[in-house]
């Protein structure tokens, strides 16, 4: 049973008695676990609730609603239980190589297939029971994100130091049969999951199409804070160079096969490799942004159709106006570049770009959505800030107030004595911020 914390007002609950305190037992006579089992059994146009309300058992019908309406009712937490910690040890966890003394949910791993459904996270499998396979096929929940790093039983249990690693590879066939829809991701491992190991994973995978629909091949993010911890060595310049050359060989031959490329690298790979990012083409429909591919590509060319926009549109800047942005190593050129092109548009405009480095985290930690508070800080004391300094918002946790070193946005901005904007990753947000409009 599940506590009912709340009751929206003239919601279906309230208006049929449901009370805050009563517990939730069963939605049409099946019984409610969390979220999932909620969410499914209430879409019906008409329900009954049972309820526990002082050890007496109570019956709410509730009819004429709208199939896909909520009910009203408000939980602890929004899975209503507690999120499913992760039983692996991987050997490239960044979470195992934050330094100490930050906020605790920061060392809160998470593997959870409810968060795949509802946020999009990755999971690996290894928290799923045969159970909960079959609720997910029997609930449509789909696509599931799922972290594979390698189809070869024997190296995954090895990379992520959990022997159910390697049995749990099989509900990959469970869901293709299902028909549940799959994404990938592949954190790449030098030495480890890399080479020809890498190939027989993304050969694999491709094999489950079209219920695969995407796979990411990313870099493990490597710290300066792994004492004691597997060593992992970084990708060079050269290692770079041949994971693409593994990636878009597979992407290739999907694409000759199939019509889809199916496999992307992340945005790291390219700037690793010192290779021009592929145009938009490549990236098809963009099914794995969130993960860093095609982000730099889908952000240039929102930031030319902004700028066609309001040529169009006939916007023009009233008065000069001057303001910076700071962002990571990885990103530092092509934000440049972006700034200057809307520079040479609007000669009015003085846009400032300058690049932090992460020390904190240091190591070879370069995104922007690792950046610290305190590494801008050094990054900008001293320098000419204008009338308003924007910031990557992916490095603020989800309410937009606090840096990743506990900082405060409002304690930043009283540092450096000017307004501080968090910039969305959305080229056209970054234009109408940067002219004001």
């Amino acid at each position: 049973m599940v506590k009912i914390c709340g009751i929206e007002k003239n919601s279906y609950a309230e208006k049929v008695g449901i009370m805050i305190g009563d517990e939730l037992i069963s939605v049409c006579g099946n019984e409610i676990r969390d979220v999932l089992d909620y969410r499914f059994y209430i879409m019906e146009k008409k329900i009954t609730v049972e309820v526990e309300r002082g050890g007496e058992r109570l019956t709410f019908p509730i009819k004429k609603k709208d199939e896909y309406d909520d009910i009203g009712l408000e939980f602890e937490t929004y899975l209503m239980d507690k999120k499913h910690s992760c039983k692996n040890k991987c050997v490239f966890c960044f979470i195992d190589q934050n330094p100490h003394g930050m906020r605790e949910s920061i060392y809160f791993k998470d593997d959870d297939s409810r968060l795949s459904f509802f946020f999009g996270n990755y999971v690996t499998l290894t928290n799923l029971s045969d159970e909960e396979v079959d609720r997910i096929i029997k609930m449509r929940i789909s696509p599931v994100n799922i972290s594979v790093h390698t189809t070869n039983p024997e190296l995954r249990c090895r990379m992520m130091k959990n022997p159910n690693s390697g049995t749990s590879l099989r509900y990959l066939q469970r869901f293709r049969d299902g028909e549940i829809m799959m994404n990938c991701q592949i954190v790449l491992c030098k030495g480890l999951n890399d080479g020809e190991e890498l190939k027989k994973t993304l050969s694999d995978l491709c094999s489950f199409y079209p219920y695969v629909e995407s796979i990411a091949v990313v870099p493990a993010g490597l710290t300066g804070h792994r004492d004691g911890l597997y060593p992992l060595e970084p990708f060079t310049k050269e290692d770079s160079i041949d994971v693409l050359d593994i990636i878009n060989a597979q992407g290739d031959m999907n694409l000759a096969h199939i019509g889809r490329r199916l496999v992307y690298a992340s945005d790291e790979w390219y700037l690793k490799a010192e290779r021009e990012i592929p145009d938009q083409e490549y990236y098809e429909e963009y099914p794995q942004l969130e993960n860093g591919v095609g982000m730099i590509r889908s952000m240039g060319d929102e930031v030319d159709e902004e700028l066609e926009y309001l040529s169009e549109d006939g916007f023009e800047l009233e008065n000069e106006r001057c303001v910076s942005v700071v962002t990571g190593e990885a990103a530092f050129g092509f934000i440049k570049e972006c700034a200057e092109k809307i520079m040479e548009r609007y000669p009015k405009l003085r846009c400032n770009v300058y690049c932090a480095k992460n020390k904190f985290f240091g190591g070879s930690v370069t995104v922007a959505g690792l950046l610290t508070g305190q590494d801008m800080l050094e990054a900008l004391e001293g320098r000419e800030l204008g009338e308003e300094l924007f910031i990557p918002e992916c490095s603020l946790r989800h309410e937009r107030d606090l840096f990743l070193d506990d900082m405060s946005i409002d304690e930043f901005s009283e540092k450096l004595g000017v307004k501080v904007t968090p910039n969305e990753n959305n080229g056209g947000a970054f234009v109408r911020d940067i002219l004001g409009s």
